[in-house]
């Protein structure tokens, strides 16, 4: 195993050249696909090109403009047909291996490097909030980097954690999917009550065995937290803000904010037990408020945590109704009603009373409780995936920078 100073431009190609007509539809990758720390791209839209960076399967792209570069946004472009020039943010970096020189895949992990990171977030200049790249101090970048055949090596172990981390993020989809078509077969569709009498006693139509209750008429927690004067520090206890209630399972730890520990201790609502659902409570454009869900369990994200006073959290006292809460409030009626009284307010933003006026279907109905018993346990298995996927995050980064440095030798790395 052999490592040799190198500088970046003799084994990185930048913003390689391509060629897509003006027009011609094809597939986009907008600066919103790119997640924190993740190697895979989450999605792409179809758009005629009007501009921007081109690449291809087996290049890398780096945002260039703060914050999204220190926020970790950088992926590894594979999935597109072979030979297809796919396009995206003008604000990307693209870098390209280089035959006999590089490994497309050392070249990812080379761009998630502290080594290599550090340098291009000191590069940047420009106005506050717009600051970018400055490409020309990357290209002369000189490195400690291994020789051709052990890139290759480097990168098939750091691979594996990666190829594990999206196969349980893959897991994860389908259960879900799988869990949301049972839930509206049973709730939208009503599918199990065809031969019912339908009333539209309640604010939508529903069979009417199929009791529905209002929220403030059934046992739960409804609270928010908070954070101390002054707002987040640097270390201490882990407080969720709203920029984490997404979807279900989805964490940035990128955008982690902590209280003291003696604030935590004094604090008398907010905490997270885990399973509860957390709801988006305000923030937005003036007159639209968007609500977003999402659920934490099994000690993901952190084994202690706390909702700051952005988030409400819900809890039924029952794990499996809340999961089933978690899918009914995405359902037309109290989606909108959410959305149209967190439009209302002058900052938007929703309240208790916003949420106990909802009416949901009775917990005690057989059927409820039958789907509620049914994802219960795929919502742990859910949660333990993601607890997976952090660690294994955490055992690649550890790894990385002493794999590119030959502190280990991958050659002792079982795959």
């Amino acid at each position: 195993m052999a490592h040799f100073v190198t500088k970046i431009s003799d084994i990185i190609e930048f913003n390689p050249r391509e060629s897509i007509a003006k027009k011609q539809l094809c597939k986009k990758v907008p600066m919103e696909y790119l997640q924190p720390f993740t190697r895979q791209i989450s999605g792409f839209e179809e758009a005629p090109y009007a501009g921007g960076t081109k690449f291809r399967n087996n290049d890398t792209i780096m945002a260039r403009i703060t914050p999204c570069l220190e926020n970790g946004k950088t992926a590894f472009v594979k999935g597109f047909a072979e030979n297809e020039v796919v396009f995206g943010s003008t604000e990307y970096i693209v870098m390209r291996a280089i035959p006999g020189h590089s490994d497309p895949t050392f070249i990812y992990y080379l761009a998630t490097s502290p080594s290599f990171r550090e340098v291009a977030i000191k590069s940047m200049v420009g106005s506050s909030g717009r600051q970018r790249v400055q490409q020309d101090v990357l290209k002369n970048l000189e490195l400690v980097l291994p020789d051709y055949e052990t890139q290759v090596r480097v990168g098939k172990v750091l691979s594996a954690f990666d190829d594990k981390i999206e196969l349980n993020t893959q897991i994860n989809h389908n259960l879900e999917e799988q869990a949301k078509a049972i839930f509206k077969s049973w709730f939208v569709d009503f599918e199990p009550f065809a031969d019912d009498v339908f009333t539209n006693e309640d604010p939508v139509e529903h069979p009417a065995s199929l009791s529905m209750v209002q929220i403030a008429n059934i046992e739960h927690i409804l609270e928010t937290g908070k954070r101390p004067k002054g707002g987040a520090v640097k270390s201490g206890i882990p407080s969720i803000g709203a920029e984490n209630v997404k979807k279900l399972g989805v964490f940035d730890y990128s955008s982690g904010k902590f209280i003291p520990r003696e604030f935590a201790d004094s604090m008398k609502r907010g905490k997270i037990n885990g399973y509860e659902l957390l709801i988006y409570k305000d923030g937005g454009k003036p007159g639209t408020f968007i609500p977003h869900f999402s659920m934490f369990g099994e000690g993901y994200p952190y084994e202690e945590c706390y909702i700051n006073e952005h988030v409400f959290k819900l809890d039924f006292r029952n794990k499996g109704f809340n999961a089933f809460a978690y899918f009914y409030f995405q359902t037309d009626y109290p989606y909108s009603w959410l959305a149209n009284n967190g439009g209302k307010a002058a900052i938007p933003g929703i309240n208790q009373e916003d949420i106990r006026s909802i009416f949901i279907f009775d917990p005690q109905h057989p059927k409820v409780k039958e789907f509620s018993a049914y994802v219960s346990p795929i919502f742990t298995t859910i949660m333990k995936n993601c607890l997976e996927n952090k660690k294994l995050a955490q055992l690649r980064g550890a790894l990385l920078p002493k794999l590119m440095s030959g502190e280990i030798d991958v050659s002792e790395v079982e795959v």
